[in-house]
């Protein structure tokens, strides 16, 4: 009995142990198979790795497009200041100046018109009075001369203090320019600054020298009129007779 019961046991154990053996070859559902593949792994972490960087590299090009666009508009911004009106009306006030220049204004016909007439050689058969008149409205137009070019200087004068203000604000926009149209547009106000400047010189040199032209001319025309008396003073029968004269009258 006893060994009988030993082989059953003996028996039972190998029939369990095939069953152990045998359970693997059962098939499993399909949902409860689990596959992992390293290489494909690897291959999907460098594509998103690639697509990530890709994704960086255009956000990093928009930054410097919008950037690009930030510094054009800088650059393309105009200045908020304009000196224009101010530098044309200082420009006009000389020209004002100008055109209001007395009896032989800066005009080519008239002064030679004038010349004829006034500052040419002494005609010899005008009158005593005649050269006596012209003597006197050339010594007129000197004296409007003279009037002129001061007026003129004071106006250039009276430019500086407006001038000096301007170049100020020119600089100071200039200095602050946030591109590089504001800041040539600042050089270019400033330029035409200098250019107002250079106009206020060039009236006042203009007016002393007509001025000046008018005062040589008076001499000139003076020293040849002076001849001309001196002819009729010595002409026999023109000149001087002698006669008596009275210096005092005594009472009786």
């Amino acid at each position: 009995m006893t060994l009988r019961r030993s082989r059953a046991a003996r028996f039972a154990v190998a029939l369990l142990s095939a069953s152990a053996t045998m359970a693997p070859m059962l098939p499993m559902p399909a949902h409860a198979i689990i596959v992992f593949d390293p290489s494909n792994y690897a291959q999907n972490v460098l594509q998103a790795a690639r697509a990530l960087q890709q994704i960086t590299n255009q956000i990093t090009s928009l930054q410097n497009e919008a950037q690009m666009l930030i510094n054009q508009a800088r650059n393309l911004a105009s200045l908020p200041y304009s000196s224009l009106q101010q530098l044309q009306q200082s420009v006009q006030r000389t020209q004002q100046l100008l055109g209001q220049a007395q009896n032989i204004a800066y005009d080519v016909q008239q002064i030679d018109r004038a010349f004829q007439q006034k500052y040419s050689t002494a005609s010899m058969s005008a009158s005593d009075q005649q050269l006596v008149a012209d003597a006197r409205s050339r010594w007129q137009n000197t004296v409007g001369g003279l009037q002129d070019a001061m007026r003129v200087q004071a106006g250039a004068v009276g430019n500086i203090d407006s001038n000096r203000a301007q170049m100020s604000t020119l600089v100071g926009a200039s200095q602050s320019a946030t591109g590089a149209l504001q800041a040539t547009q600042a050089g270019n106000q400033l330029l035409a600054l200098q250019a107002q400047q250079l106009a206020d010189l060039t009236a006042v040199v203009a007016a002393n020298g007509r001025a000046q032209a008018l005062n040589d001319a008076e001499r000139a025309a003076a020293a040849e009129q002076g001849r001309e008396q001196r002819r009729r003073f010595l002409t026999p029968g023109t000149g001087y007779q002698p006669g008596s004269a009275k210096m005092f009258y005594g009472s009786n």
